[in-house]
């Protein structure tokens, strides 16, 4: 029978392996196999998952359906012809340890990649600087592979990417990921080649290596900006920021200010003392305190607005980024906010949005769907896991990351999630799934801490994602069932039989092939049949014992069976050694 989902213009490959109801990996390696490189975050078409489906030989139908995620390429406000020149959004993007945020810190005179965890970045941040007198929005995204759904919020955000390449090491898989985001988003894109002054600095092989991505540099006939620099020591900073102003000019960059504010949710985490907090940008329009902004299903009367560094404002205007409190609840990573009027009408537009939600969320599985859900669980070890992380793009990036491990055989179940500390109602619902809690760039006091290890739940706290990944793969690991290798060592020919007991048979014979050696195991073979399956527990040169005997030696030995063995001059032995290996993802 075959079954018909529903599946939209655009959807991820995380979404569509849900659908399907298949590990992830087994989408992304047949996609690889169409010459599609996605990771599970990227969105594909409706016409290629077709024809994924197809290839995967899956008992399913797609059927177009209204496209309910966010679209491929985000519509940002149109500006009015009484809109106003606002300062450019620029997203600094790159492959991991390739000094994004050394250059970020080089322009603004800071250190924060000193005091990142594993000195990597693990949360999208947002910060303006002035540069001749104008304004810059920049916007520094994670480059670890576990992020990619941060880096694609932070290319729909922008105006311009600064792609990061160090010149030491060229073009790796997170900037060929942050290329396609980039063009998928429709922005310009500046490329800096960084770390110019190490040694195997060489800006033209990576010049080459951008041109089999689609960037072909200016130098050459194409139409992207190349610059070398250094963020330790400052070389070319200067001369990159005044590109990014160049290029803002010619983009005519305008956002209208007599509107109602809105604009985009890049991070929302809770704050002791102050609730929800949600960094946001804003787009068009002047946003300030005492207003009532709605973002997705939630909405808030802003109570503090304030950059991202705690500094208050009393009004942002396009361009800017703000920290913003006072919502009822946590709003989404990725939700668009908007001021209205009044109350009444924030509090029916977030309900209206809840509800759309919840009806999404919980949409009917069908018999078919169910039925392979079923037969599915019969062969699928889950592991079950509590996540929590301090913000909800972390959040979205650990449950991603998780889910990618998922295969034919295991698989992660997250029982639940959320932000912000560990609590007691954390450690009731591992007691009563048992589910591991694993918890990201958050505390847990010391109470629970010690109620965990008293009622023995398994309790994991990290501040590196990487970390979090491998030790949750690893225990994905141990579900795993064992390889069993078996290794053929020689043969022998049976010449002469001296004892023969209920478990045991001292025997002599030649090794005609191979190499016998102990411990080992023995298959008795009359002709072509399968007598006995034996031990080999000992091998005999004339009286010596031995560890080993060549081909074309005599030797004796002693098999221990599980019942009695008659054995036969002219049987032949295949001695091998089997072993148990755990298996690996």
């Amino acid at each position: 029978m075959v079954t018909t989902i529903e599946v939209e213009d655009t959807i991820t490959v995380g979404a569509l392996a849900e659908r399907l109801m298949i590990p992830v990996t087994r989408l992304i390696t047949e996609l690889m196999k169409n010459g599609v490189m996605a990771t599970v975050n990227e969105r594909i078409d409706f016409d290629t998952a077709q024809i994924i489906t197809q290839e995967l030989g899956l008992d399913v139908e797609l059927k177009a359906g209204a496209d309910k995620t966010l679209p491929l390429r985000r519509e940002k406000p149109k500006a009015s012809a009484k809109a106003t020149i606002r300062p450019p959004v620029v997203a600094v993007m790159g492959h991991v340890d390739h000094g994004k945020t050394s250059l970020l810190d080089a322009i603004r005179g800071s250190s924060v990649a000193a005091k990142e965890a594993g000195g990597i970045t693990q949360h999208i941040s947002a910060y303006q600087i002035e540069h001749n007198g104008r304004p810059i929005t920049f916007l520094d995204t994670p480059g670890h592979e576990a992020f990619a759904s941060i880096r694609e919020h932070g290319a729909q955000l922008t105006d311009i990417v600064i792609l990061v390449v160090a010149a030491d090491d060229g073009v790796k898989p997170q900037t060929i990921e942050a290329i396609r985001y980039a063009i998928n988003a429709g922005v310009k894109i500046i490329v800096a080649i960084n770390k110019i002054d190490k040694e195997g600095a060489d800006p033209n092989r990576i010049k080459q290596q951008l041109s089999e991505h689609n960037l072909l540099v200016e130098e050459w006939g194409g139409d992207t900006v190349v610059l070398t620099l250094s963020a330790k020591t400052g070389q070319g900073v200067n001369e990159l920021l005044d590109m990014v102003l160049l290029v803002a000019d010619v983009e005519d960059l305008k956002a209208d200010v007599d509107v109602p504010a809105r604009g985009l949710v890049i991070e929302a985490h809770v704050e002791v003392g102050r609730g929800p907090v949600a960094t946001a940008l804003v787009e068009s329009g002047i946003l300030k305190p005492g207003q009532f902004v709605v973002a997705g299903a939630t909405y808030a009367k802003v109570r503090n607005l304030e950059t991202p560094d705690g500094k208050p404002l009393k009004q942002a205007g396009p361009s800017t980024p703000v920290s913003i409190t006072g919502f009822k609840t946590l709003p989404e990573f990725g939700d668009e906010f908007i001021a209205v009027s009044s109350e009444r009408l924030a509090r029916a537009q977030a309900e209206t949005a809840a509800s759309e939600r919840h009806t999404t969320s919980n949409r009917e599985i069908t018999s078919g769907e169910l039925l392979k859900l079923i037969n599915r669980s019969h062969e699928l070890s889950e592991l079950n896991l509590i996540v929590k992380a301090d913000v909800q793009g972390s959040l979205t990036s650990v449950i991603d990351s998780l889910s990618a491990l998922n295969t034919e055989e295991v698989a992660v179940r997250i029982v639940s999630s959320g932000i912000g500390a560990i609590t007691d109602n954390n450690l009731r619902l591992s007691m009563t799934t048992g589910a591991k809690i694993y918890g990201f760039n958050v505390i847990a006091p010391s109470t629970i801490r010690q109620q965990a290890v008293r009622d023995r739940i398994e309790l994991h706290l990290y501040n590196v994602i990487y970390e979090l990944i491998d030790d949750v793969k690893a225990e994905l690991e141990k579900l795993l069932l064992p390889q069993v290798v078996e290794t053929d060592l020689g043969n022998l020919i049976i010449r002469g039989i001296f004892n023969t007991t209920k478990a045991n048979v001292i025997c002599g014979g030649e090794v005609t092939t191979g190499k016998l050696s102990l411990p080992a195991l023995a298959r008795v073979k009359r002709g072509k049949e399968l007598i006995m399956e034996a031990e080999l527990t000992n091998l005999k040169r004339g009286p010596t014992d031995v560890k080993e005997i060549n081909a074309g030696e005599m030797c004796g030995l002693s098999l221990k069976t599980a019942s009695r063995l008659d054995l036969e001059l002219g049987d032949r032995l295949e001695v091998f050694r089997r072993e148990v290996k755990q298996r690996h993802l």
